[in-house]
């Protein structure tokens, strides 16, 4: 039995001497991504993205910028802590995630991460290309940026 999942998430970055700098969330896995988490029922995607933020950042102060957003999709089993949860309340392990990313704002610098968190970093975009993890999430990067660049007056 497969799982469906949906999670929402943001390419979340500051302005310093008018350069980017993305905010990169150092995962209990081991890798690296941007700030994201799974929908709750009832929730929109501006809600859960302004939740997932928070909760694990610490970060409150985003502006969603309109216009851009970036679905992609993988399959995973879950291990460990996950797999017993799961298994426990009769869910499968094997999970189809979908997450759908917008990009946004704020003006903090400071985080405070998560439990789900070893560290972050804020990186300019040719830093952060090099450190994420996961291709579909480069891509998400890559696009964003470009959207950015295509933004008047950015």
């Amino acid at each position: 039995m497969v799982s469906f999942e949906k999670s929402v998430g943001a390419v979340l970055f500051r302005r310093v001497n008018s350069k980017n700098k993305y905010l990169l969330l150092h995962y209990k896995s081991g890798h690296w991504d941007f700030p994201k988490g799974h929908q709750e029922k009832g929730e929109n995607d501006e809600v859960t993205l302004r939740r997932e933020v928070k909760e694990e950042t610490g970060i409150q102060d985003i502006k969603i910028i309109p216009g851009f957003s970036k679905k992609i999709g993988y399959f995973y089993v879950a291990k460990g802590k996950e797999r017993k949860k799961r298994l426990k309340v009769q869910r499968g392990i094997k999970i189809k995630k979908q997450v759908i990313y917008y990009l946004a704002e704020t003006r903090e610098k400071e985080v405070k991460i998560s439990f789900e968190h070893v560290g972050f970093r804020w990186l300019d975009y040719s830093q952060a290309l090099k450190k994420i993890t996961f291709k579909n999430s480069k891509n998400v990067l890559i696009l964003a940026n470009n959207y950015f660049a295509k933004i008047p007056g950015s």
